[in-house]
């Protein structure tokens, strides 16, 4: 594979999985709801829920629009693998494996898409590598 190849499927990862983690984000607050997220989280023992659904709401958010624009890919990346593992232990890992009866397996591959992003990184088609680019010209 070239990098064009590679560019261009690392850009459609990057677009799917922000695409997601920014739906999700929007749901909670405009149909979950705050009050309904709070109560869910309350109701699976997370410490301040209160304080810890608007930030993580807002978290799904900020990292889906950084991975779509391929800026600080790898911490976005990881922030929402990170966020996906959490999901699927404390919310999907009791329901089984598949996601219809709502099992782990949406927010494992959801997990797995985010680690593969923040180890290899937004790939050529990126705010990143734009910004690394630049930045190699300037030494030169």
């Amino acid at each position: 594979m070239n990098s064009t190849t590679n560019g261009l499927g690392l850009l459609i990862l990057r677009l799917a999985v922000g695409a997601i983690l920014i739906a999700h984000g929007l749901q909670k607050f405009m149909v979950t709801t705050m009050a309904g997220v709070e109560g869910m989280f309350e109701g699976l023992g997370i410490p301040a829920a209160g304080i810890v659904a608007p930030v993580f709401a807002t978290a799904e958010i900020v990292a889906g629009a950084l991975l779509v624009l391929g800026l600080v890919t790898r911490i976005a990346a990881a922030l929402g693998a990170a966020m996906a593992l959490g999901a699927l232990v404390t919310v999907h890992l009791s329901a089984g494996f598949f996601a219809q009866d709502g099992g782990y397996e949406f927010v494992l591959l959801l997990a797995a898409a985010g680690l593969a992003l923040a180890l290899t990184g937004a790939g050529r088609f990126s705010l990143d590598a734009a910004i690394g680019s630049r930045r190699n010209r300037g030494r030169a």
